[in-house]
């Protein structure tokens, strides 16, 4: 890479990092913290430094409502294991949560909650404005669809309360719920295969509900539009612009291929479409509307035809019959004009379902923030989701591209000024005006294996809990290998020894390869540094001069690292920090040979020592964003302030920040003590 800083990236003048939120019913397993908020807590870190901590927004916080919240806490409730209420229930492991994270330094603005304290208050109002002007603007729709009800209980069934498998072809999910499986993928109840009742172990009916949903077959043109933007956007990982527009496919239908003898005799019967045979495979029936495909789907399961259905937009539906959830506004009490007057009513019993309010909890969450630092204007918010100057970035998991793709982006869309379906001039956009919320980027990782499978509470292999992890490795120990796993680009296994029943005692740790960068190579390096300094300097970096081949190494380093952040090209990244830093110790031993004496009048050593001190500050800077509690332990020795972080001076040397170089003395660092120091359990 260049090295002309004209050509260094340009990033925003203010932006929101989300974290995704995890559910209310339980503690953080390794991969939330490996997978998602770790990646997101280093590049928030990073962004800190590189524009100032006031442009940076760090936000995420427990998602309190939904089924599986619901399901749980009846579970735990009946078997005595929790004696309070669902809100006890949730704020119990909102605080574990909390607790988690800070274990893992995990840095957030605010780590809120959707239905707990000023948090919940602010998004109850956030939703109820969300939803009435998605409305106003013409983008809901009322639809009667299927629910599961058992009949030896006599209640409808949330979506955690009915299992079966997954109906999207191809699929590998251990374990489908009413309307989504444990992978993510959406589809309407009535496709659920061999659905079984939570509650009475038996097979349940389908009976009509009406809910609200946003027609998202509207806004397929604009989220086309934006899909095949995404690839000139860099940093945006192509596997999830593939995982977009598979949702952006025609509608299709997929038959077994012992069943062409009889879609030869319905072909008149079912509305136009194509057909694709592909051997050995299924046919796929493509047609160009979704209502002519469910129309072929009520024809095909009135003659038993067994189909599967394909990703495309359907119907997302907004609300639910779940108790436990926020209440969807009364229209009636909508004071501005209204369009849909024949929608116009009461919403009785409705709440939202948790996936699209959870879309819009940033939001919330980002104003909660605000406020609490004394910002009490309501719209500030809109300052940092809706500024041409301003960007959004998701760190989230490949399971919910679907959720923050295609259907944030419309309902972002759908929240649009003066926007109306009818209008061909006012059509929503995916590049709005200022003061339109725009399209957030989205950071997709692959899946965290644990060794070879993909671990989940709901699944048969169960992950271990974050926190059973730091009875083995430190904090920063974690931080680095998590970090260095390249989730950007395919599933990776976590294999830490400890857990490995068939771990021999000689075999090595894979956990502790980049641990042992920081407690091993860097740590020995640093140490040695100051130890020299306190021995043969009188405690005071000998000031002069940079080299310039230093200069010239720092400068590539520090360049390449900026460029690899803002790709996201995170393991990148961090094999600059291990390169650079296992640098100091190769330039240490060729300029102090082994039994030779040191002296402070021997130039060739000073200007070692110098330069050793510049390798070390540069190693610092990189590396602080991952391994934030050695780093910040070296800057607390070297005696200097928090500028000593700031990019804007990141080419300086480390005497501009000493108010007096000549006379800067350093911390005494004590024998023995480690900047990055080994989980005792490694010794």
């Amino acid at each position: 890479m260049s090295e002309n800083e004209n050509k260094r990236p340009s990033f925003p003048k203010r932006i929101v990092i989300t974290g995704g939120m995890p559910y209310g019913n339980k503690d953080l397993h390794f991969g939330h913290i490996g997978g998602v908020f770790i990646h997101a807590d280093i590049f928030a870190r990073f962004m800190r430094d590189r524009i100032g901590r006031e442009n940076v927004i760090f936000i995420s916080g427990t998602d309190c409502y939904g089924s599986p919240i619901v399901e749980h806490y009846r579970q735990v409730k009946n078997k005595g294991e929790f004696n309070g209420t669902i809100e006890d229930f949730v704020r119990f492991n909102h605080n574990r949560q909390i607790d988690a994270l800070k274990a893992y330094s995990v840095d957030l603005n605010l780590f809120a909650a959707s239905g707990l304290d000023r948090s919940g208050e602010i998004h109850h109002e956030l939703c109820g404005e969300f939803f009435k002007k998605l409305y106003r603007n013409g983008h809901l729709i009322k639809h009667s669809s299927l629910q599961f009800y058992d009949t030896k209980f006599n209640v409808f069934l949330n979506g955690r309360q009915v299992t079966g498998q997954c109906p999207i072809p191809g699929c590998s999910s251990e374990k489908a719920y009413a309307d989504e499986c444990s992978l993510g993928h959406p589809y309407e109840p009535k496709d659920l295969i061999n659905p079984k009742s939570a509650l009475s172990d038996e097979k349940p009916e389908m009976r009509n509900v009406t809910n609200w949903y946003i027609d998202l077959e509207k806004f397929k043109v604009e989220l086309t539009s934006w899909a095949n933007s995404l690839s000139s956007i860099p940093g945006y990982r192509p596997f999830a612009i593939s995982s977009i527009k598979e949702f952006l496919e025609p509608p299709a239908i997929y038959v077994k291929q012992d069943h062409s003898d009889l879609l030869n005799e319905l072909a008149t019967e079912l509305p136009p479409y194509k057909r694709y045979d592909e051997k050995n495979k299924s046919i796929k029936l493509v047609f160009d509307t979704l209502a002519k495909r469910e129309s072929a789907c009520a024809i095909l399961s009135k003659k038993s035809v067994r189909y599967r259905t394909g990703k495309t937009l359907v119907p997302f539906r907004l609300t639910g019959n779940v108790e436990w959830g926020v209440p969807i506004p009364n229209l009636e009490d909508n004071n501005d004009e209204i369009d849909n007057k024949e929608n116009k009513g009461k919403n009785e019993n409705l709440t939202f379902w948790v996936w699209p309010e959870s879309l819009w909890a940033p939001i919330s969450f980002t104003a909660t923030y605000l406020e609490k630092i004394g910002r009490i204007d309501k719209d500030e918010w809109k300052k940092w989701w809706c500024s041409d100057d301003s960007k959004v970035y998701q760190f989230i998991g490949e399971d919910n591209v679907f959720f923050y793709s295609v259907a944030e982006m419309s309902m972002f869309m759908g929240n649009q000024n003066k926007t109306t379906i009818s209008s061909t001039s006012s059509m929503p956009t995916p590049t709005p005006a200022d003061g339109d919320l725009k399209m957030p980027h989205l950071i997709v990782n692959y899946h965290l294996l644990f060794f070879d499978k993909k671990a989940s509470s709901s699944g048969k292999i169960v992950p271990p809990m974050a926190r059973e992890l730091l009875d083995h490795y430190t904090a920063d120990q974690l931080r680095t290998h998590f970090f260095a796993l390249w989730l950007g680009g395919r599933n990776v296994a976590f294999m830490p020894k400890p857990f490995n029943p068939n771990a021999k005692e000689k075999d090595a740790d894979p956990v502790l390869k980049e641990g042992n960068l920081l407690s091993n190579v860097l740590n020995k390096a640093v140490r040695t540094c100051f130890y020299t300094t306190q021995k043969y300097f009188n405690g005071q970096i000998p000031v002069g001069e940079i080299s310039a081949s230093i200069i010239h190494n720092a400068k590539k380093s520090i360049l390449d690292y900026e460029e690899a952040m803002f790709k996201h090209e995170f393991h990148q990244a961090m094999t600059i920090v291990d390169n650079y830093s296992r640098s100091i110790n190769k330039f240490w031993t060729q300029n102090f040979l082994p039994g030779q004496a040191i002296s402070c009048d021997n130039q060739t050593q000073r200007q070692a020592l110098i330069d050793a001190f510049h390798m070390v500050r540069v190693a610092m800077i990189l590396l602080h964003p991952i391994a934030p509690n050695g780093t910040e332990m070296v800057r607390e020795y070297l005696n200097v302030g928090e500028e000593f972080w700031n990019w804007e001076r990141i080419f300086d040397s480390i005497f501009t920040f000493m108010p007096d170089p000549q006379n800067h003395p350093l911390k005494v660092l004590e024998p023995r003590i480690d900047f990055f120091p080994k989980h005792p359990s490694q010794f």
